[in-house]
């Protein structure tokens, strides 16, 4: 699955008319009418918010959306940037100010792709692979050296929780999860208490895709 590092964001100005482009990661239709909500209250003046977003879960899903400006030229556009380039649980939303000099169907067309385009290529694609969330359990001299060798690694360190000792949660793909747990072991000599979470998609390569 390809999905969002992260928010991204953009502006455009064309013909006197600004564009406002955000995006984010969602992973429910909940979340995604959440996102847009937040977005119009953000710009309550604005004319218009569009927005598109793909849910890929059991049951996919998608939803786009013009508010208001002609048909097919907004929602549709921002859609068709996620559908073509294989991206799912997320939303992306331009928000325009008009300008006052109406820019034709065409017009519109471009000026929402890019506006999408850019905040998509700003929150940095990626594709996720399949991975587990495990808990180290580490007495608290170990703690520092242990997520350092973590991270180095190229593992996630995700939270640490504070207690009698130190629980890590640790992303970790599936093609590294004996390599991890070796890794645990021989690096506190048995010490360390290791157990999985549960299964999770975890974040892989960056793509270039705008």
């Amino acid at each position: 699955m390809i999905t969002l590092s992260h928010d991204g964001s953009s502006k455009i100005e064309i013909r006197q008319s600004e564009f406002i482009g955000h995006c984010m990661r969602v992973n429910s239709a909940d979340e995604a009418c959440a996102a847009v909500k937040r977005e119009r209250t953000l710009y309550p003046d604005a004319r218009h918010c569009c927005h598109a977003w793909i849910i890929d879960g059991q049951i996919r899903m998608s939803k786009s959306s013009d508010d208001g400006e002609p048909s097919g030229t907004a929602g549709m556009p921002l859609l068709s940037l996620l559908e073509v380039n294989n991206i799912s649980n997320a939303v992306v939303c331009v928000t325009r100010y008009f300008g006052g000099i109406l820019l034709g169907k065409g017009g519109l067309v471009r000026a929402y792709t890019e506006a999408g385009r850019l905040a998509l290529g700003d929150a940095q694609p990626f594709r996720s692979v399949p991975g587990a969330c495990y808990e180290v359990k580490v007495d608290y001299s170990e703690f520092d050296r242990i997520t350092r060798q973590i991270r180095e690694k190229g593992w996630t360190v995700e939270s640490s929780v504070f207690d009698s000792g130190v629980a890590i949660n640790v992303l970790v793909p599936d093609s590294d999860c004996q390599v991890f747990k070796d890794f645990c072991r021989d690096a506190t000599s048995g010490r360390a208490i290791v157990g999985k979470l549960g299964i999770r998609e975890i974040e892989g390569e960056k793509l270039n895709l705008f």
